[in-house]
């Protein structure tokens, strides 16, 4: 089946239909980063641009690994090292890319929208790894393979987002993916921590209070307070928001047998999760997460860039 994008910056923009796809095609790529030799040449001389402006490593990192078993040509034009730092603007910076021939952009930057701005200035597709506190929607479908993986399916389940949802661009892709699905999607947090509208993110309630809401949960999905986005936002002490709002081994008692816990990590250990629940052998996917990363930003690679149908070579 045809895959209709040449972009990946809002997840809204995609179908059930695609999502699945997605899933579906990474379900393959899975297969072959579980072999000897992980390199496919699907996307041989594709040339795809890393330009990470923000810190990162499970996306950046993934992200190159995904490009090099694909077996693209990659390059790094983001961060210290790019002419940015020396007063360059991004679509100057754009436009020497531009005079390289690329195919693919994949950027991460602090400011809202910028992967949208460059898309604007580049014949080349374009990759949303996170801008702001806006969106990040490979992400959320990384989310949503590890959720659909354990549970069989998406359609029905019952996903609870426990944190810091106002500063978080995860929550910016994945409340409404999970919505498409067919999922209900319920934010806890504190007042302080919640966008003045959640139910346009996609949230069919709020809460602030966990200890309600856990019983009625398939999936926790617990964020990282955003401590370098919280704009002087009242916020109690880590240790207060633990006994508030975290994930601990008492709280496990509250939880169905088969509950499912997710965090986008870095996990800030002792604050959102006690090691008893990152560590959990039967809930904990963190894990399964990061190894989904991979497997999903190659099918995204592999169906944006319009790979060949060789999938099983």
């Amino acid at each position: 089946m045809a895959f209709n994008h040449k972009n990946l910056i809002d997840i809204t923009e995609y179908s059930a239909d695609d999502i699945m796809q997605i899933l579906e095609t990474a379900t393959t790529f899975q297969e072959v980063n579980e072999r000897k030799i992980k390199k496919v040449p699907l996307l041989k001389g594709i040339t795809v641009v890393n330009m990470f402006n923000e810190p990162s490593t499970r996306t950046k990192s993934s992200f190159e690994l995904a490009e090099s078993r694909l077996s693209c040509d990659k390059l790094s034009a983001g961060g210290k090292s790019s002419a940015t730092v020396k007063g360059e603007s991004l679509l100057d910076t754009m436009e020497t890319l531009n005079s390289y021939k690329i195919d693919m952009v994949v950027i991460r930057d602090k400011m809202a929208g910028a992967p949208y701005i460059v898309s604007q200035h580049t014949s080349a597709g374009v990759i949303d790894a996170g801008d702001g506190k806006h969106n990040h929607p490979t992400q959320a479908l990384l989310d949503l393979f590890t959720i659909w993986q354990r549970k069989g399916t998406l359609d029905g389940l019952k996903v609870g987002i426990v944190g810091d949802i106002g500063h978080s661009r995860v929550v910016g892709s994945l409340a409404p993916a999970l919505k498409i699905m067919g999922a209900t999607v319920y934010g806890i947090a504190p007042q302080t921590l919640l966008p003045a509208r959640p139910d346009l993110l996609g949230f069919d309630a709020v809460s602030s209070h966990i200890d309600e809401v856990l019983p009625e949960l398939d999936v926790v999905y617990m964020l990282r307070i955003q401590m370098e986005r919280l704009d002087g936002a009242p916020f109690p002490s880590l240790r207060e928001y633990n006994k508030l709002y975290g994930l601990t081994e008492e709280r496990d008692r509250l939880l169905k047998p088969d509950t499912i816990v997710c965090h986008p990590g870095p996990i800030n250990r002792g604050v959102e999760l006690d090691d008893y629940m990152a560590d959990h052998p039967e809930r904990s996917v963190i894990l399964d997460q990061v190894y989904a990363g991979i497997c999903v930003r190659m099918a995204v690679l592999y169906l944006l860039l319009g790979g060949n149908n060789e999938l099983n070579s």
